[in-house]
């Protein structure tokens, strides 16, 4: 595949005061928000307003009212031509099964203008690309979900896009499909340069793969920004230790330790944020200064437990929705 050059800090999408209204809901409302290249997020839970955004950013659906652009083109009147430079692999299933991936990719690469030889050409580069390379002749409907997945992908590729929109690419794959679709995904802009705004209701997906999220609920943005900012550090230290044969319960035991040390702590239990990290368990304790660090670790050293981990803990982005939904849920009320 070739490489697409952007321009850092180009605004590749634009809308502002974007609503759509439909006779029982509003699955906009008065959207404003700029997205520069690179892999963007665009988070919110299903009926949230996210396929109906990519609609109307492709030129499919109207606005009830305010603008869009993408590329600098305006959504109302260059759709054809949004559509000439944009991507779009749908979330649900399209793929004619009688039809193998070879001849779907290359007759959705002439529909985008390309002549035969040069569809030909990148429908094979892109196949290989997206791994179905040595399945690319056999019919679609013999694929696995993962498989069929990958072949929208590389259609939304296959005409050299400056931007593409996925909408719910993991959907139906299992944790290993997951992980190699979200690499083939950042792939896009690492290797080829090519904008990404994906869609997904998997916050944890879009903290390792985006560089930026866009956070939106009842069509409403909550909140956008970088990935980091959203995950900035926090004031405590996760501490994770192992039990020994004196402290059957080693967490409860340092707890004890560290708060008769004047320290604030919290158990963090198993959850989804530590359960990759072993059978020990976590605590949170709040960091007054570098001396905290210091405490922790002369405490379990005099309890005699192993220190798995010690490190400055990251909001993660499930928390900030979360806390962003309810402030939005209080102003409402």
């Amino acid at each position: 595949m070739a490489r697409t050059t952007t321009v850092e800090g180009v605004t590749v999408i634009a809308t502002e005061s974007l609503s759509k209204r439909f006779p029982r809901v509003t699955a906009l409302d008065r959207l404003s928000v700029d997205i520069t290249p690179g892999v963007t997020g665009l988070v919110g839970a299903n009926g949230a307003g996210k396929s109906t955004l990519i609609k109307i950013l492709l030129g499919l659906s109207p606005a009830t009212e305010g603008r869009a652009t993408v590329l600098g083109l305006d959504v109302a009147t260059e759709g054809a031509a949004i559509r000439e430079r944009v991507g779009y692999m749908p979330e649900h299933d399209c793929l004619p099964p009688d039809v193998s991936a070879t001849e779907f990719v290359v007759h959705m690469a002439r529909m985008s203008g390309l002549p035969v030889t040069a569809a030909r050409e990148r429908t094979a580069d892109t196949l290989r690309h997206v791994g179905l390379y040595e399945e690319r002749y056999r019919p679609m409907g013999g694929y696995s979900t993962g498989m069929k997945q990958r072949v929208k992908l590389a259609q939304a590729l296959v005409h050299d896009p400056r931007l593409v929109l996925l909408d719910e690419p993991t959907n139906g794959l299992d944790p290993v499909g997951r992980d190699e679709m979200l690499g083939l995904i950042r792939r896009i802009h690492t290797d080829f340069g090519i904008s990404v705004l994906v869609t997904s209701h998997l916050l944890g997906e879009l903290e390792r793969t985006c560089d930026h999220v866009v956070v939106i609920d009842g069509g409403k943005l909550l909140r956008s920004s970088s990935t980091s900012d959203f995950t900035q550090a926090t004031a405590s230290l996760a501490v994770e230790v192992t039990d020994s044969d004196d402290h059957p319960d080693g967490a409860a035991a340092l707890a004890t330790a560290l708060t008769a040390a004047g320290l604030t702590v919290q158990p963090a239990g198993r959850t989804a944020e530590f359960a990759a990290a072993g059978s020990g368990h976590v605590l949170l304790v709040d960091v007054t200064g570098d001396d905290t660090y210091d405490t922790v670790r002369d405490a379990v050293a005099g309890l005699g437990l192993g220190l798995v981990r010690m490190e400055q803990r990251r909001h993660r982005i499930a928390e900030v929705f979360q806390s962003a939904h309810e402030r939005g849920s209080a102003h409402a009320a």
